[in-house]
């Protein structure tokens, strides 16, 4: 059980499992089934900023509170009385979401039920891992109603998949279950209670340095798409980031005093 919660609006929430330094956060507007409006947009940019500045955080998992989705994309009700200029207004707002759940510093991984589709996919694109269970169905229908993924969708998906399985996807615009998700790699597990995996996988990923945690992280994400020798470069970056610190002195002595670690964090 989550040991403190936190709103942020009327949508979201951050549930802290202080002990094992894990939090979940959670899309709360089930009755839309987690359609993003521009007031949950803001709350999940607002909630990602709180947690970035966390350093106790050392893994993140986004689920979901509906019983039928993880999240259905933009809220195409709202999005119906825009105009153009109300869209332009919305835009950074709508990008904020996205942005703040793929630049959190920590791993990341989203616990998918029911249906992740559009936005709501490609907030689980954003995260490190994807767990997701045999109720998912996921896919990026955007084409369909007349725009383009755009929350990071064209550019997560082929990363993960490669660019001709990423474009019959996008093109088509249909959706895809649980198994096929898994066969396809558009999810990374499966599991009977996609949540329930989700943290459990957390929990073995936070047992870990922090500091190791992100600067591996930062390492991968910067060097993805450079060339090896600049890659290379982006890691030895991050290994002196990580080697000369407090973790690094803490892990070496605990490992030859055959202990568990006492993390400093820094």
């Amino acid at each position: 059980m989550p040991e403190s919660e936190q709103r942020f609006g009327e949508f979201v929430a951050v549930r802290r499992h202080e002990q094992g330094h894990v939090a979940e956060l959670v899309l709360d507007r089930p009755k839309a089934m987690n359609a993003v409006s521009t007031d949950m947009a803001v709350s999940i940019g607002a909630a990602c900023a709180a947690l970035a500045a966390d350093r106790d955080v050392r893994v993140t998992v986004l689920t979901s509170s509906s019983e039928r989705a993880f999240c259905v994309g933009a809220d195409l009700k709202e999005r119906n009385s825009f105009s153009d200029a109300d869209l332009v207004r919305q835009r950074p707002t709508a990008r904020g979401a996205y942005t703040g759940v793929l630049e959190l510093p920590m791993p990341t991984v989203a616990a998918v039920h029911g249906f992740a589709l559009g936005g709501g996919f490609e907030l689980a694109l954003s995260c490190d891992v994807i767990v997701a269970d045999a109720t998912a169905v996921v896919g990026l229908p955007e084409v369909s109603v007349g725009v383009i993924p755009g929350g990071g969708g064209t550019q997560l998906l082929p990363r993960r998949v490669g660019a001709a399985r990423a474009a019959e996807l996008v093109f088509t615009a249909r959706r895809v279950e649980a198994a096929e998700a898994r066969e396809l790699g558009l999810v990374d597990v499966l599991a009977d209670d996609a949540r329930a995996e989700a943290l459990a996988l957390a929990a073995r990923m936070a047992v870990n340095s922090p500091v190791g945690l992100r600067n591996a992280k930062k390492a991968m994400r910067l060097g993805q798409g450079l060339d090896l020798r600049a890659g290379l470069e982006v890691e030895d970056a991050a290994w002196r980031a990580t080697a000369f610190s407090g973790d690094r002195a803490e892990g070496v002595a605990a490992f030859n005093e055959k202990r568990r670690p006492n993390w400093p964090g820094e």
